[in-house]
This record gives structure tokens, C-alpha cells and sequence, in this order.
């Protein structure tokens, strides 16, 4: 299944695109209170989307050599994947006013930002390793 690793990475890369501006589309269309951000077909868009992301995750999660999990940003990037969910949550349904789903719409939005550093440096520390070497 390795042979297959740089398609199933592509497709993970596209599925992050697309789940990350389709939350960001649906959160900007909640603070302007269209209600078409969350209607049976844009919920079921989502859900599609993130299954293919989190499907082609774990499809390369197996090829990997375990030396890659020793340094720690695969375990960072599936705790912040679980504070974005929980961000994300409360910016598009939780949130008791239109303020307070801001504030998480833009704290969801900057984990994911951080999130995708994490991945692009292969590091923890993400942008500011980056930065600093």
C-alpha cells in the first residue's frame, strides 16, 4: 500500500482544504445569519468531506514507519484536531450569542492555522520552528 502514499497524501491535503474553507464559509454565513450554513445538505457536505480527510489520515497513519511518531506532532496535530472540533462546535452551534461565536469561530480558526503548520514542519511547535530555523 505504500506505492499509493503520495495520491493518499494528496487527497488528505485536499480533504484539509476543503473541510477548513468549508468552516470557514459556513462560520461567516453564521455571523451574518444566513441560515443556509446549516441546512441538511451543507451539514452532509461536511460530513462527507471530513470522513474522506480523516479516512485518508488514518489510510496513512498505517504507512508510516513508527519512527515517525516519536517526536510527538502527529499526537499534537490529534489533540488539536480535538480542540478545533470542540472550537468549532461551539462557533457554529454552542455558542449562546453572536459574540461569543465569534471569539470561537476565530480561536477555531487559529488552532487549524496552527494545526497545519504542525503538519507542514513536521515539528510540535509548528510555525515557530519554522520561524526559528
Amino acid at each position: 500500500m505504500i506505492e499509493f502514499y503520495p495520491q493518499i497524501k494528496w487527497v488528505h491535503i485536499i480533504a484539509v482544504l476543503c473541510s477548513g474553507s468549508l468552516f470557514f464559509v459556513r462560520g461567516l454565513m453564521l455571523l451574518n445569519n444566513m441560515k443556509i450554513a446549516m441546512t441538511p445538505i451543507v451539514r452532509y457536505l461536511s460530513y462527507g468531506i471530513d470522513t474522506v480527510l480523516l479516512t485518508a489520515a488514518l489510510m496513512l497513519a498505517t504507512m508510516l514507519p513508527s519512527a515517525m511518531f516519536a517526536n510527538g506532532w502527529l499526537l499534537e496535530k490529534i489533540i488539536l484536531l480535538v480542540v478545533y472540533i470542540v472550537l468549532g462546535s461551539f462557533a457554529l452551534k454552542r455558542g449562546r450569542s453572536r459574540k461569543s461565536r465569534a471569539l470561537f469561530f476565530i480561536a477555531a480558526l487559529s488552532v487549524f492555522a496552527f494545526m497545519i503548520s504542525v503538519a507542514r514542519a513536521h515539528h510540535p511547535a509548528g510555525i515557530f520552528f519554522l520561524l526559528l530555523n
